[in-house]
């Protein structure tokens, strides 16, 4: 008897998000291969989690862009929207240099959650220096940066993809959670 896979079109049927990952979860660990599978079948198998696994990320990531969304429309801003899923807005436009890959910027900045509790500020830590284009930060602080000039004031909202995934940052920043960059870039070397 063949094994039976467990398929999921969340385009036709939309299903929790957490119901949609413990589903995964069962399916990903509590399979046992026998020996009589195929490697042909055993192949069909990996990518038809795999395809589950696109869905349900999607599926995240089309969420994250709507509470961000609708987040904005409460405040009445106007957001942009890049390709990656960084949402942001440049409420004060500075006269300097425009931010590129290599450069070392400095930033004022606040970092807050959705609900509006700050985790990070300059104002405690000190402003904060990294070299553009790198993994030294957030992605979405990255890409964020990257479409400022010295003295512009913006709001990047950096949804979990984006910023810390699904883990969090283990101190202040819980699991899947949309963070807010209200920065200020200050300077580029």
């Amino acid at each position: 008897m063949k094994n039976k896979v467990f398929r999921v079109d969340l385009q036709t049927f939309q299903i929790p998000t957490g119901l949609a990952l413990f589903i995964f979860c069962i399916l990903s660990c509590g399979r046992s291969y026998n020996t009589q599978q195929s490697a042909k079948e055993i192949a069909e198998i990996m990518r038809q989690r795999e395809e589950i696994m696109l869905r349900v990320h999607q599926q995240l990531v089309e969420e994250d862009a709507e509470e961000i969304a609708a987040y904005a429309a409460r405040e009445g801003w106007q957001l942009k929207t890049t390709d990656s899923g960084l949402s942001y807005m440049i409420y004060e436009n500075g006269q300097g240099e425009k931010a590129a890959a290599g450069k070392i910027a400095t930033l004022e900045y606040t970092l807050s959650l959705m609900d509006g509790d700050v985790c990070y500020s300059s104002e405690q830590l000190g402003q904060l220096t990294f070299r553009l284009g790198t993994t030294e930060v957030e992605a979405g602080l990255d890409e964020g940066v990257q479409l400022m000039r010295v003295g512009d004031k913006a709001r990047l909202f950096l949804p979990p993809h984006l910023a810390h995934g699904l883990t969090g940052d283990g101190v202040c920043i819980p699991r899947r959670a949309t963070i807010l960059y209200d920065v200020e870039l200050m300077n580029l070397e």
